[in-house]
Order: C-alpha cells, then structure tokens, then sequence
C-alpha cells in the first residue's frame, strides 16, 4: 500500500480530520493532504510524528515508515530473547506471587504464553493449557461452556473488550471473528433493564467447587518491542468470601 493511501486509511479509522490531525502533528490541513495525494514527501521523523498523533500500533508504524520509504524502527523480538530476560522475570514474580490465585499471560490474539499454579489447575480441568488459543480453547469446549455459570454476561463483556482491542489494532480480523462467536451466546445480555453492578465476575463451577473471580490486566507500559506491547497479564482475584476460601484452601493442601 502506499505511503499517503495508508496515512488516508488510518486517518479514517481514528476519525481525525486532516485539520485535527495535522494540528496534533504541527503541520497544515493542506500538508496533510499533499502527503495524502502523494505532492508531498514525509521525512521520518515526521511519519513518526503522525503514528504518534495517530496512536498506531508499532507494528503498524513499521509498515508506514516502509511505505514512505524508510526502515522499520520497532522489532519483535522472541520471548526467549537475551533482552527479554527483565520482563520474563517481572511476568514471572507476578505471576508466582499472585498464587494462591490464577494468573496467565496472554498474547495479542489470547494465546496462553504462561499460567501460574492455580491457574494451570483451573484451566487444565477443561484441558487446556499453555500454548493453547484460550478463546478457541473456551469456545470449542462444551464442559467450559457449561461450566461458566453467567456466559451470555460474560460472553458480551469478553466481545466489547474484544473490539476494543480489535479497534486499537486499527481492526483486527481475528479478534473480530472472536468478538461474532461471542455475540452468539450473549444473547439479549447486551440490554440489561437492571441498574450494571460494579464489575461482572467469572462464575466458574469446578466439580463441587463454585468460583467467582474478577480480573485486572497488566501491560508494560514502557514497551517498544511489538510483542512485549500485546502482551498482557491477567491476574484474577475472589469476587466473593467463598471462592477465596476454595483457593486458599486448595492451596495448602497437600
């Protein structure tokens, strides 16, 4: 694609007029538009300026600094990389001290990179494991399905954040066939005639055993590598006295 085709396409997807956006990156409505139409070059620094008033994803800034002729800045290193090795330890103490509650780390398309011990107990009642695609996993499962007590709550909570997500990637097919798998079983969920609680937990029912769990999601906020960007930590904690009751339990027990 080319350079000012691009520009255009994004432009459209954040809603930003030529005016608004070349205010933000310091320049004209009309050098906005001569990028646009191809009468105008863009150095690189000024092709960073506009990923930045943008907010573009760095995989996406990659792209545009090639279609205008330039070297991409923003690498994706391997998770088992030398450099990797102060956010794997940072992901590890979280996910470690987080115990006797679940936690997992989840790639940009939710593939399981790591559990915790609680968590990989939790998960792995259902089978599934690190590596695996969690919503497909969640999503192919009948026992998982069945086991979650507020799916079609849940299910149209997991779609918007879902395109949320997919909206920040500037649309993301896959997140979005995700999200059209979901609406299916939220159902009328979407229209709640009730006053919203405060957050919607996970009910999960494990054997005898009834879990009610909500979520924080932690990124680093510093990253510039593309991977270390989507990556995302989840760490659940008990929405109610029993369920931490089950978990600490269950984690002194032999």
């Amino acid at each position: 694609m080319q350079f000012g085709q691009a520009l255009r396409n994004w432009r459209g997807k954040r809603r930003r007029s030529q005016l608004d956006l070349g205010l933000s990156a310091n320049v004209s409505a009309r050098h906005i538009s001569f990028l646009e139409t191809g009468r105008a070059r863009p150095t690189r620094a000024m092709v960073l300026m506009l990923c930045k008033a943008l907010d573009m994803p760095r995989a996406e800034r990659n792209r545009l600094l090639t279609a205008a002729g330039f070297a991409p800045l923003y690498a994706a290193r391997d998770w088992s990389a030398a450099e990797m090795a102060p956010a794997r330890a940072a992901m590890e103490h979280m996910l470690t001290h987080h115990a006797p509650y679940p936690g997992l780390a989840l790639d940009r398309h939710w593939r399981l990179l790591r559990l915790n011990a609680p968590a990989a107990h939790l998960f792995g009642a259902f089978g599934i494991g690190e590596g695996d695609p969690l919503l497909d996993a969640i999503l192919d499962s009948k026992a998982m399905l069945d086991a979650i007590a507020n799916l079609p709550e849940l299910a149209a909570h997991m779609a918007a954040r879902l395109r949320t997500e997919s909206a920040h990637h500037g649309g993301d097919p896959v997140l979005e066939a995700y999200a059209s798998r979901l609406d299916t079983l939220a159902g009328d969920s979407r229209a709640p005639m009730a006053p919203l609680p405060a957050f919607v937990p996970t009910r999960i029912t494990l054997g005898t055993t009834r879990l009610s769990l909500l979520s924080t999601i932690a990124q680093f906020g510093t990253a510039e590598d593309i991977a270390l960007r989507d990556l995302r930590i989840e760490l659940m904690f008990p929405a109610d006295e029993a369920t931490r009751t089950a978990l600490t339990g269950a984690a002194t027990r032999p």
